[in-house]
C-alpha cells in the first residue's frame, strides 16, 4: 500500500534488531495489537506516551490505506508482581486499600483511562477485550500447552516449562538476546516458588488462596490467570496464531513479551508476530518517573496545571506536540522548558496555517510542494520518524511566511496540495488539534443558531421574505439550513 511515490515503508523489528521493510501478512490488511492499561490505578504519563505512539503509528497506517485491526488489551485480572506470592496481586491490593471491590476498581480506573485518552484526542481501537472476558481462552491454551508437554501443573498452579521449550530448538530469550545459560545464571529461586521445576518458568494459571477475592473455576482449581497468558489468549482469537504487530512499552519486553513469543511458538508452532516494536520510556527532569521518589505526574495534573512542576496548564494538543517532537524509539524528557517550547511550536504552526488560507495564488510557483511533500512521507516511511517530519511542518511554516510577504508565489494547484498535505500530516496523522480554529467555529456556530431563531421568528410572524433572506443568504456562505419536524439544523 502507498499513496504518494516514496520510500517504502521501513519498520524496526525488536526481534532482528533492524529496520525492515513493511509487509503484511494479506495485502492491504494489518492485525495490530498493544498491550494495554493494567487498571488498578490512574494511568500515568508514560503509559499515554506508548499509547500515543500507537495511535500515531495507526493513523499512519490508516492514511496509507490499510484497513487495521488494531486490538488493544485491557489487563483487570491476574496482574503479579512476581509468580511466588498471590498476596502481591495488584487487583487486591488496591481493592484493600482502597475498601472497593475488585471490580470497582477496574471500573474507576478504566473510565479514568478512557478519559484521559479522549482528552489527548486518541482514535479508539478496533476491538478492546478485557482479561476476564477470556478466562474460558485462558484456559484452553494451558490445557493445550500441557498437552504438548510444554507445561505441567504443581499444586493447583500451571507454569510453563521454559527448559523443555529450549529442549525442543526453541529459544526462551531471543526477542531480549538473552540465552538460557544467562537466564539460569542470573535467576534464583524465591521463597513460594519451590513448586516450580526450574526458577525461569513462568505461570500460566496461579492457585487461588482461601482469602484471595478475583478467582476461577478451572481443571486445577480455583484460581486466576497468569499475567503473560492473557495477550497471547486475545491476540491470537482476534488477529490469528501469527500476525502483523505488536507493540508495547520497552518495559514490557522482558519478560511479558518474550513470555507472548514462547506461549504463541508452543501452542501454534510458528513464531506469533513479524513485527514486534517497542517505544522507550518518558522521563521528566532528567529524571525517571517515580512515585517514590516524587518525580511523578499524572496527565491530567499536567493539562489543569495543579502540579508543582510546571509553570502553567498546557493544552492537550501542546502535550501531544510536545511527545511527537521525539521519535517513539528515543526516550523523551519533559520539563517546564520543554513544554513552554513545544506550546510556542504548535501555536507558530496553528498560526501558519491559519495564514495559509489567505494566500494568494499567482500562474506559477516558485517554491517545491512536491519535493517537500516528499520529504514528509519519507520522514514517515523511515520507522514513523515523527521527529524529522516535524522539522518538515516547519519548513511549511516558511515557505507560508515567505509566500504571505509575497516573496515567493504558489500556483492555485500547488496551494491546494500544500493545504491538503498539512492538513494530513498535522491533524489525521499526528492527531493534533487546532484549538483556535474550534473556537472560531464555536463562534460562528452561535451566530448561526442566533440567525435560525430570528428566521424562526420571522416566519411565525408570517414574514416570508425575511425567513427566505437569511436562508438564501446563509447558502451563500455555504451554510445549508434543513428544516425538519425537530427544529432546523445546518451544516457547514
Amino acid at each position: 500500500m502507498q499513496l504518494y511515490k516514496t520510500n517504502p515503508l521501513q519498520v524496526y523489528n525488536s526481534l532482528s534488531g533492524k529496520k525492515e521493510n513493511f509487509k503484511s501478512i494479506h495485502e492491504g490488511q494489518i492485525g495490530m495489537y498493544v498491550c494495554g492499561p493494567t487498571v488498578y490505578s490512574n494511568v500515568h504519563l508514560g503509559n499515554v506516551r506508548t499509547f500515543m505512539s500507537f495511535d500515531m503509528i495507526y493513523r499512519y497506517l490508516l492514511h496509507l490505506g490499510y484497513k487495521v485491526r488494531y486490538v488493544r488489551n485491557i489487563t483487570d485480572a491476574g496482574h503479579l508482581t512476581d509468580d511466588g506470592d498471590v498476596e502481591n496481586d495488584r487487583f487486591v491490593k488496591q481493592s484493600r486499600l482502597e475498601k472497593l471491590e475488585p471490580m470497582e476498581i477496574v471500573q474507576k480506573y478504566t473510565v479514568d483511562f478512557h478519559r484521559v485518552l479522549e482528552t489527548f484526542n486518541f482514535l479508539p481501537p478496533t476491538i478492546e477485550p478485557t482479561a476476564t472476558g477470556h478466562i474460558l481462552e485462558q484456559i484452553e491454551l494451558t490445557q493445550k500447552l500441557i498437552e504438548t508437554g510444554f507445561a505441567y501443573e504443581s499444586q493447583g498452579s500451571v507454569y510453563f516449562d521454559v527448559l523443555e521449550y529450549n529442549k525442543r530448538g526453541l529459544n526462551y530469550g531471543e526477542l531480549n538476546n538473552r540465552n538460557i545459560e544467562d537466564l539460569l545464571a542470573n535467576t534464583r529461586d524465591l521463597d513460594g516458588q519451590s513448586e516450580k521445576k526450574n526458577p525461569q518458568d513462568f505461570a500460566l494459571w496461579k492457585n487461588a488462596s482461601p482469602a484471595h477475592i478475583m478467582r476461577w473455576n478451572s481443571p486445577w482449581g480455583a484460581g486466576f490467570p497468569g499475567w503473560h497468558l492473557e495477550c497471547t489468549a486475545m491476540s491470537t482469537k482476534y488477529l490469528g496464531e501469527t500476525f502483523d504487530i505488536h507493540g508495547g512499552g520497552l518495559d514490557l519486553k522482558f519478560p511479558h513479551h518474550e513470555c507472548e513469543i514462547a506461549q504463541g511458538t508452543a501452542c501454534n508452532g510458528a513464531s506469533p508476530v513479524n513485527y514486534w516494536m517497542h517505544t522507550n520510556m518518558l522521563t521528566m527532569n532528567g529524571l525517571r518517573m517515580s512515585k517514590s521518589t516524587g518525580n511523578y505526574i499524572l496527565p491530567m495534573e499536567l493539562i489543569n496545571g495543579e502540579n508543582d512542576f510546571f509553570e502553567k496548564a498546557f493544552d492537550p494538543s501542546v502535550v501531544r506536540f510536545c511527545f511527537m517532537q521525539a521519535h517513539y524509539r528515543g526516550v523523551l524528557d519533559i520539563s517546564n522548558e520543554a513544554m513552554v517550547a513545544s506550546e510556542k511550536g504548535y501555536n507558530r504552526l496553528m498560526e501558519a496555517m491559519d495564514v495559509l488560507t489567505k494566500i494568494e495564488t499567482s500562474s506559477t510557483s516558485t517554491v517545491d510542494i512536491a519535493s517537500w511533500k516528499k520529504e514528509c512521507y519519507d520522514a514517515m516511511n523511515d520507522d514513523f520518524n515523527t521527529t524529522i517530519l516535524i522539522a518538515q511542518l516547519f519548513e511549511a511554516v516558511r515557505i507560508i511566511n515567505v509566500l504571505n510577504d509575497k516573496k515567493e508565489t504558489i500556483s492555485a494547484a500547488d496551494l491546494a496540495e500544500l493545504k491538503a498535505t498539512l492538513d494530513i500530516f498535522v491533524f489525521d496523522v499526528l492527531g493534533l488539534t487546532n484549538k483556535k480554529a474550534e473556537g472560531d467555529n464555536n463562534k460562528l456556530g452561535s451566530v448561526i443558531e442566533m440567525l435560525i431563531e430570528m428566521r424562526m421568528e420571522a416566519r411565525a410572524n408570517k414574514n416570508w421574505a425575511l425567513s427566505d433572506e437569511i436562508r438564501d443568504k446563509l447558502a451563500v456562505l455555504d451554510i445549508q439550513l434543513k428544516d425538519g419536524k425537530d427544529g432546523t439544523s445546518f451544516t457547514l
